[in-house]
């Protein structure tokens, strides 16, 4: 009996969506389907594109000591040379950590670790990790 109600429920929800002409179907879709669509087209982008800023590469560890002072100074000193490279400065008990750097090819990575032993003769070392790219690289 569920079964004979829900087939007529749904042929005449059907019908009245759908028009027969000459052999064929026409249906009659509701505008706001589209704004619908692209409104989640939108969301979509925008929740994924946290998810693309990072992808592996490489980073260039400088320094890793435990006196806050030496690593503020390193990353000024690699900021004034160097000013479009990106530094990051963590700590991990007890060691203050300077990182420098996002790159996708490990070649470009002891290239400027090679400019960076200049400055920093010791403890300058490639690392692998989670680097940040821009969407547009991708």
């Amino acid at each position: 009996m569920y079964k004979l109600v829900f087939i007529f429920c749904f042929g005449f929800s059907l019908s009245s969506q759908a028009q027969f002409d000459s052999g064929g179907i026409v249906v009659h879709k509701d505008s706001r389907i589209d704004l619908l669509i692209k409104k989640q087209i939108e969301i979509n982008e925008s929740t994924t594109r946290s998810a693309r800023r990072f992808a592996p590469g490489y980073r260039i560890l400088v320094m890793n000591t435990n006196n806050r002072q030496k690593v503020q100074e390193a990353k000024t000193k690699i900021y004034q040379r160097y000013p479009y490279q990106k530094t990051y400065m963590t700590w991990q008990a007890p060691f203050f950590k300077l990182k420098v750097g996002n790159f996708r090819d490990r070649k470009y990575a002891e290239d400027f670790m090679k400019e960076l032993k200049q400055l920093f003769p010791t403890g300058v070392y490639v690392l692998k990790e989670m680097i940040e790219v821009k969407p547009e690289d991708n």
